[in-house]
């Protein structure tokens, strides 16, 4: 038995709570992974995981053997990376998830240099707007938006995005333009976006001085996907308010026109977000170094 490859095997299961999940992350076949458990089990004479109907439970010994597995890995990990020193070439597979529209509009039209860069670092893209699991998906990091919730997880912050209110000129023209935001819910339909992670819409935030209000339009379309609501504000369905980035081009080319630009509207962090360790891999130093580079080639692009 690979005594180190079990143990790790036992603390990708514990932590990703599913045989399969913690196979797809080590890239093995699920016999291997639940033929390493058996056999740690075995060496240790003791129960680490029960399985049941609704899932698996780690026993009181696993839990404690867990702690301890952890410790003794990321120790190892730790012992690696200094042989290795700093120099070592960023190699392997590595899982980053992005929202669809930072994907579309800044990380893929920049991949080739990425790939010039680091030509070893095999890169699986994952992109949606629904929230991943990192360590119980296998995921080495996320881009998203929002503050950081977990203190177990370490963010890099890559940009701040603006909201912008925004429609096609042809549904102005037919609508007329508004110029205050309690006009968005009298003559207006909107585009809203829906937050995959809670099901529901959210309002509309508006601020000027000491006026404050939260507008929730009649709806044409509620949409959960990022660029999906960009496209259906193109499409002259309504009006939206969509992150400033994902609409420059296409205010430079006529094809939407920002309104209430005098009002102050919501704002987003951004942010690249990765487990806790004291040495992240050399794939993804460099890949979050290459992501805080391009966000801010973006940012200056469009000051």
């Amino acid at each position: 038995m690979d005594q180190l490859l079990a143990m790790r095997v036992f603390v990708r299961i514990s932590d990703a709570g599913s045989f399969a999940k913690a196979a797809d992350s080590l890239n093995l076949p699920r016999s291997s992974v639940s033929k390493l458990l058996q056999d740690l089990e075995r060496h240790l004479r003791t129960k680490l995981v029960e399985r049941n109907t609704r899932g698996l439970t780690i026993t009181p010994e696993g839990e404690a053997y867990r702690y301890e597995a952890k410790r003794l890995l990321a120790e190892l990990d730790e012992l690696d990376a200094a042989a290795a020193g700093t120099q070592a070439i960023p190699r392997g597979r590595l899982r980053v998830d992005v929202g669809s529209s930072l994907a579309n509009l800044v990380i893929i039209p920049r991949l080739t240099e990425f790939r010039a860069r680091y030509p070893d670092v095999d890169l699986l893209l994952g992109v949606n707007d629904r929230p991943v699991d990192l360590v119980g998906d296998g995921v080495d990091c996320v881009i998203r938006g929002g503050e950081l919730p977990d203190s177990a997880l370490i963010a890099r912050r890559l940009c701040t995005l603006k909201s912008v209110t925004c429609a096609t000129p042809a549904y102005l023209a037919a609508n007329g333009t508004p110029t205050h935001p309690r006009e968005l819910e009298a003559d207006h339909t909107a585009i809203t976006y829906l937050f995959p992670q809670t099901g529901k819409s959210h309002p509309m935030h508006y601020t000027k001085g000491a006026e404050g209000y939260e507008i929730s339009p009649r709806s044409a379309v509620s949409i959960s996907e990022s660029t999906a609501h960009t496209n259906a504000v193109l499409a002259g369905l309504g009006i939206g308010q969509i992150f400033d980035f994902g609409t420059r081009r296409h205010f430079a080319e006529g094809r939407l026109i920002e309104v209430l630009a005098d009002w102050t509207q919501p704002t987003l962090p951004i942010n690249l977000v990765y487990p806790a360790t004291r040495h992240p891999a050399a794939k993804l130093r460099v890949f979050a170094d290459w992501a805080v580079e391009i966000f801010a080639d973006e940012a200056r692009s469009n000051a």
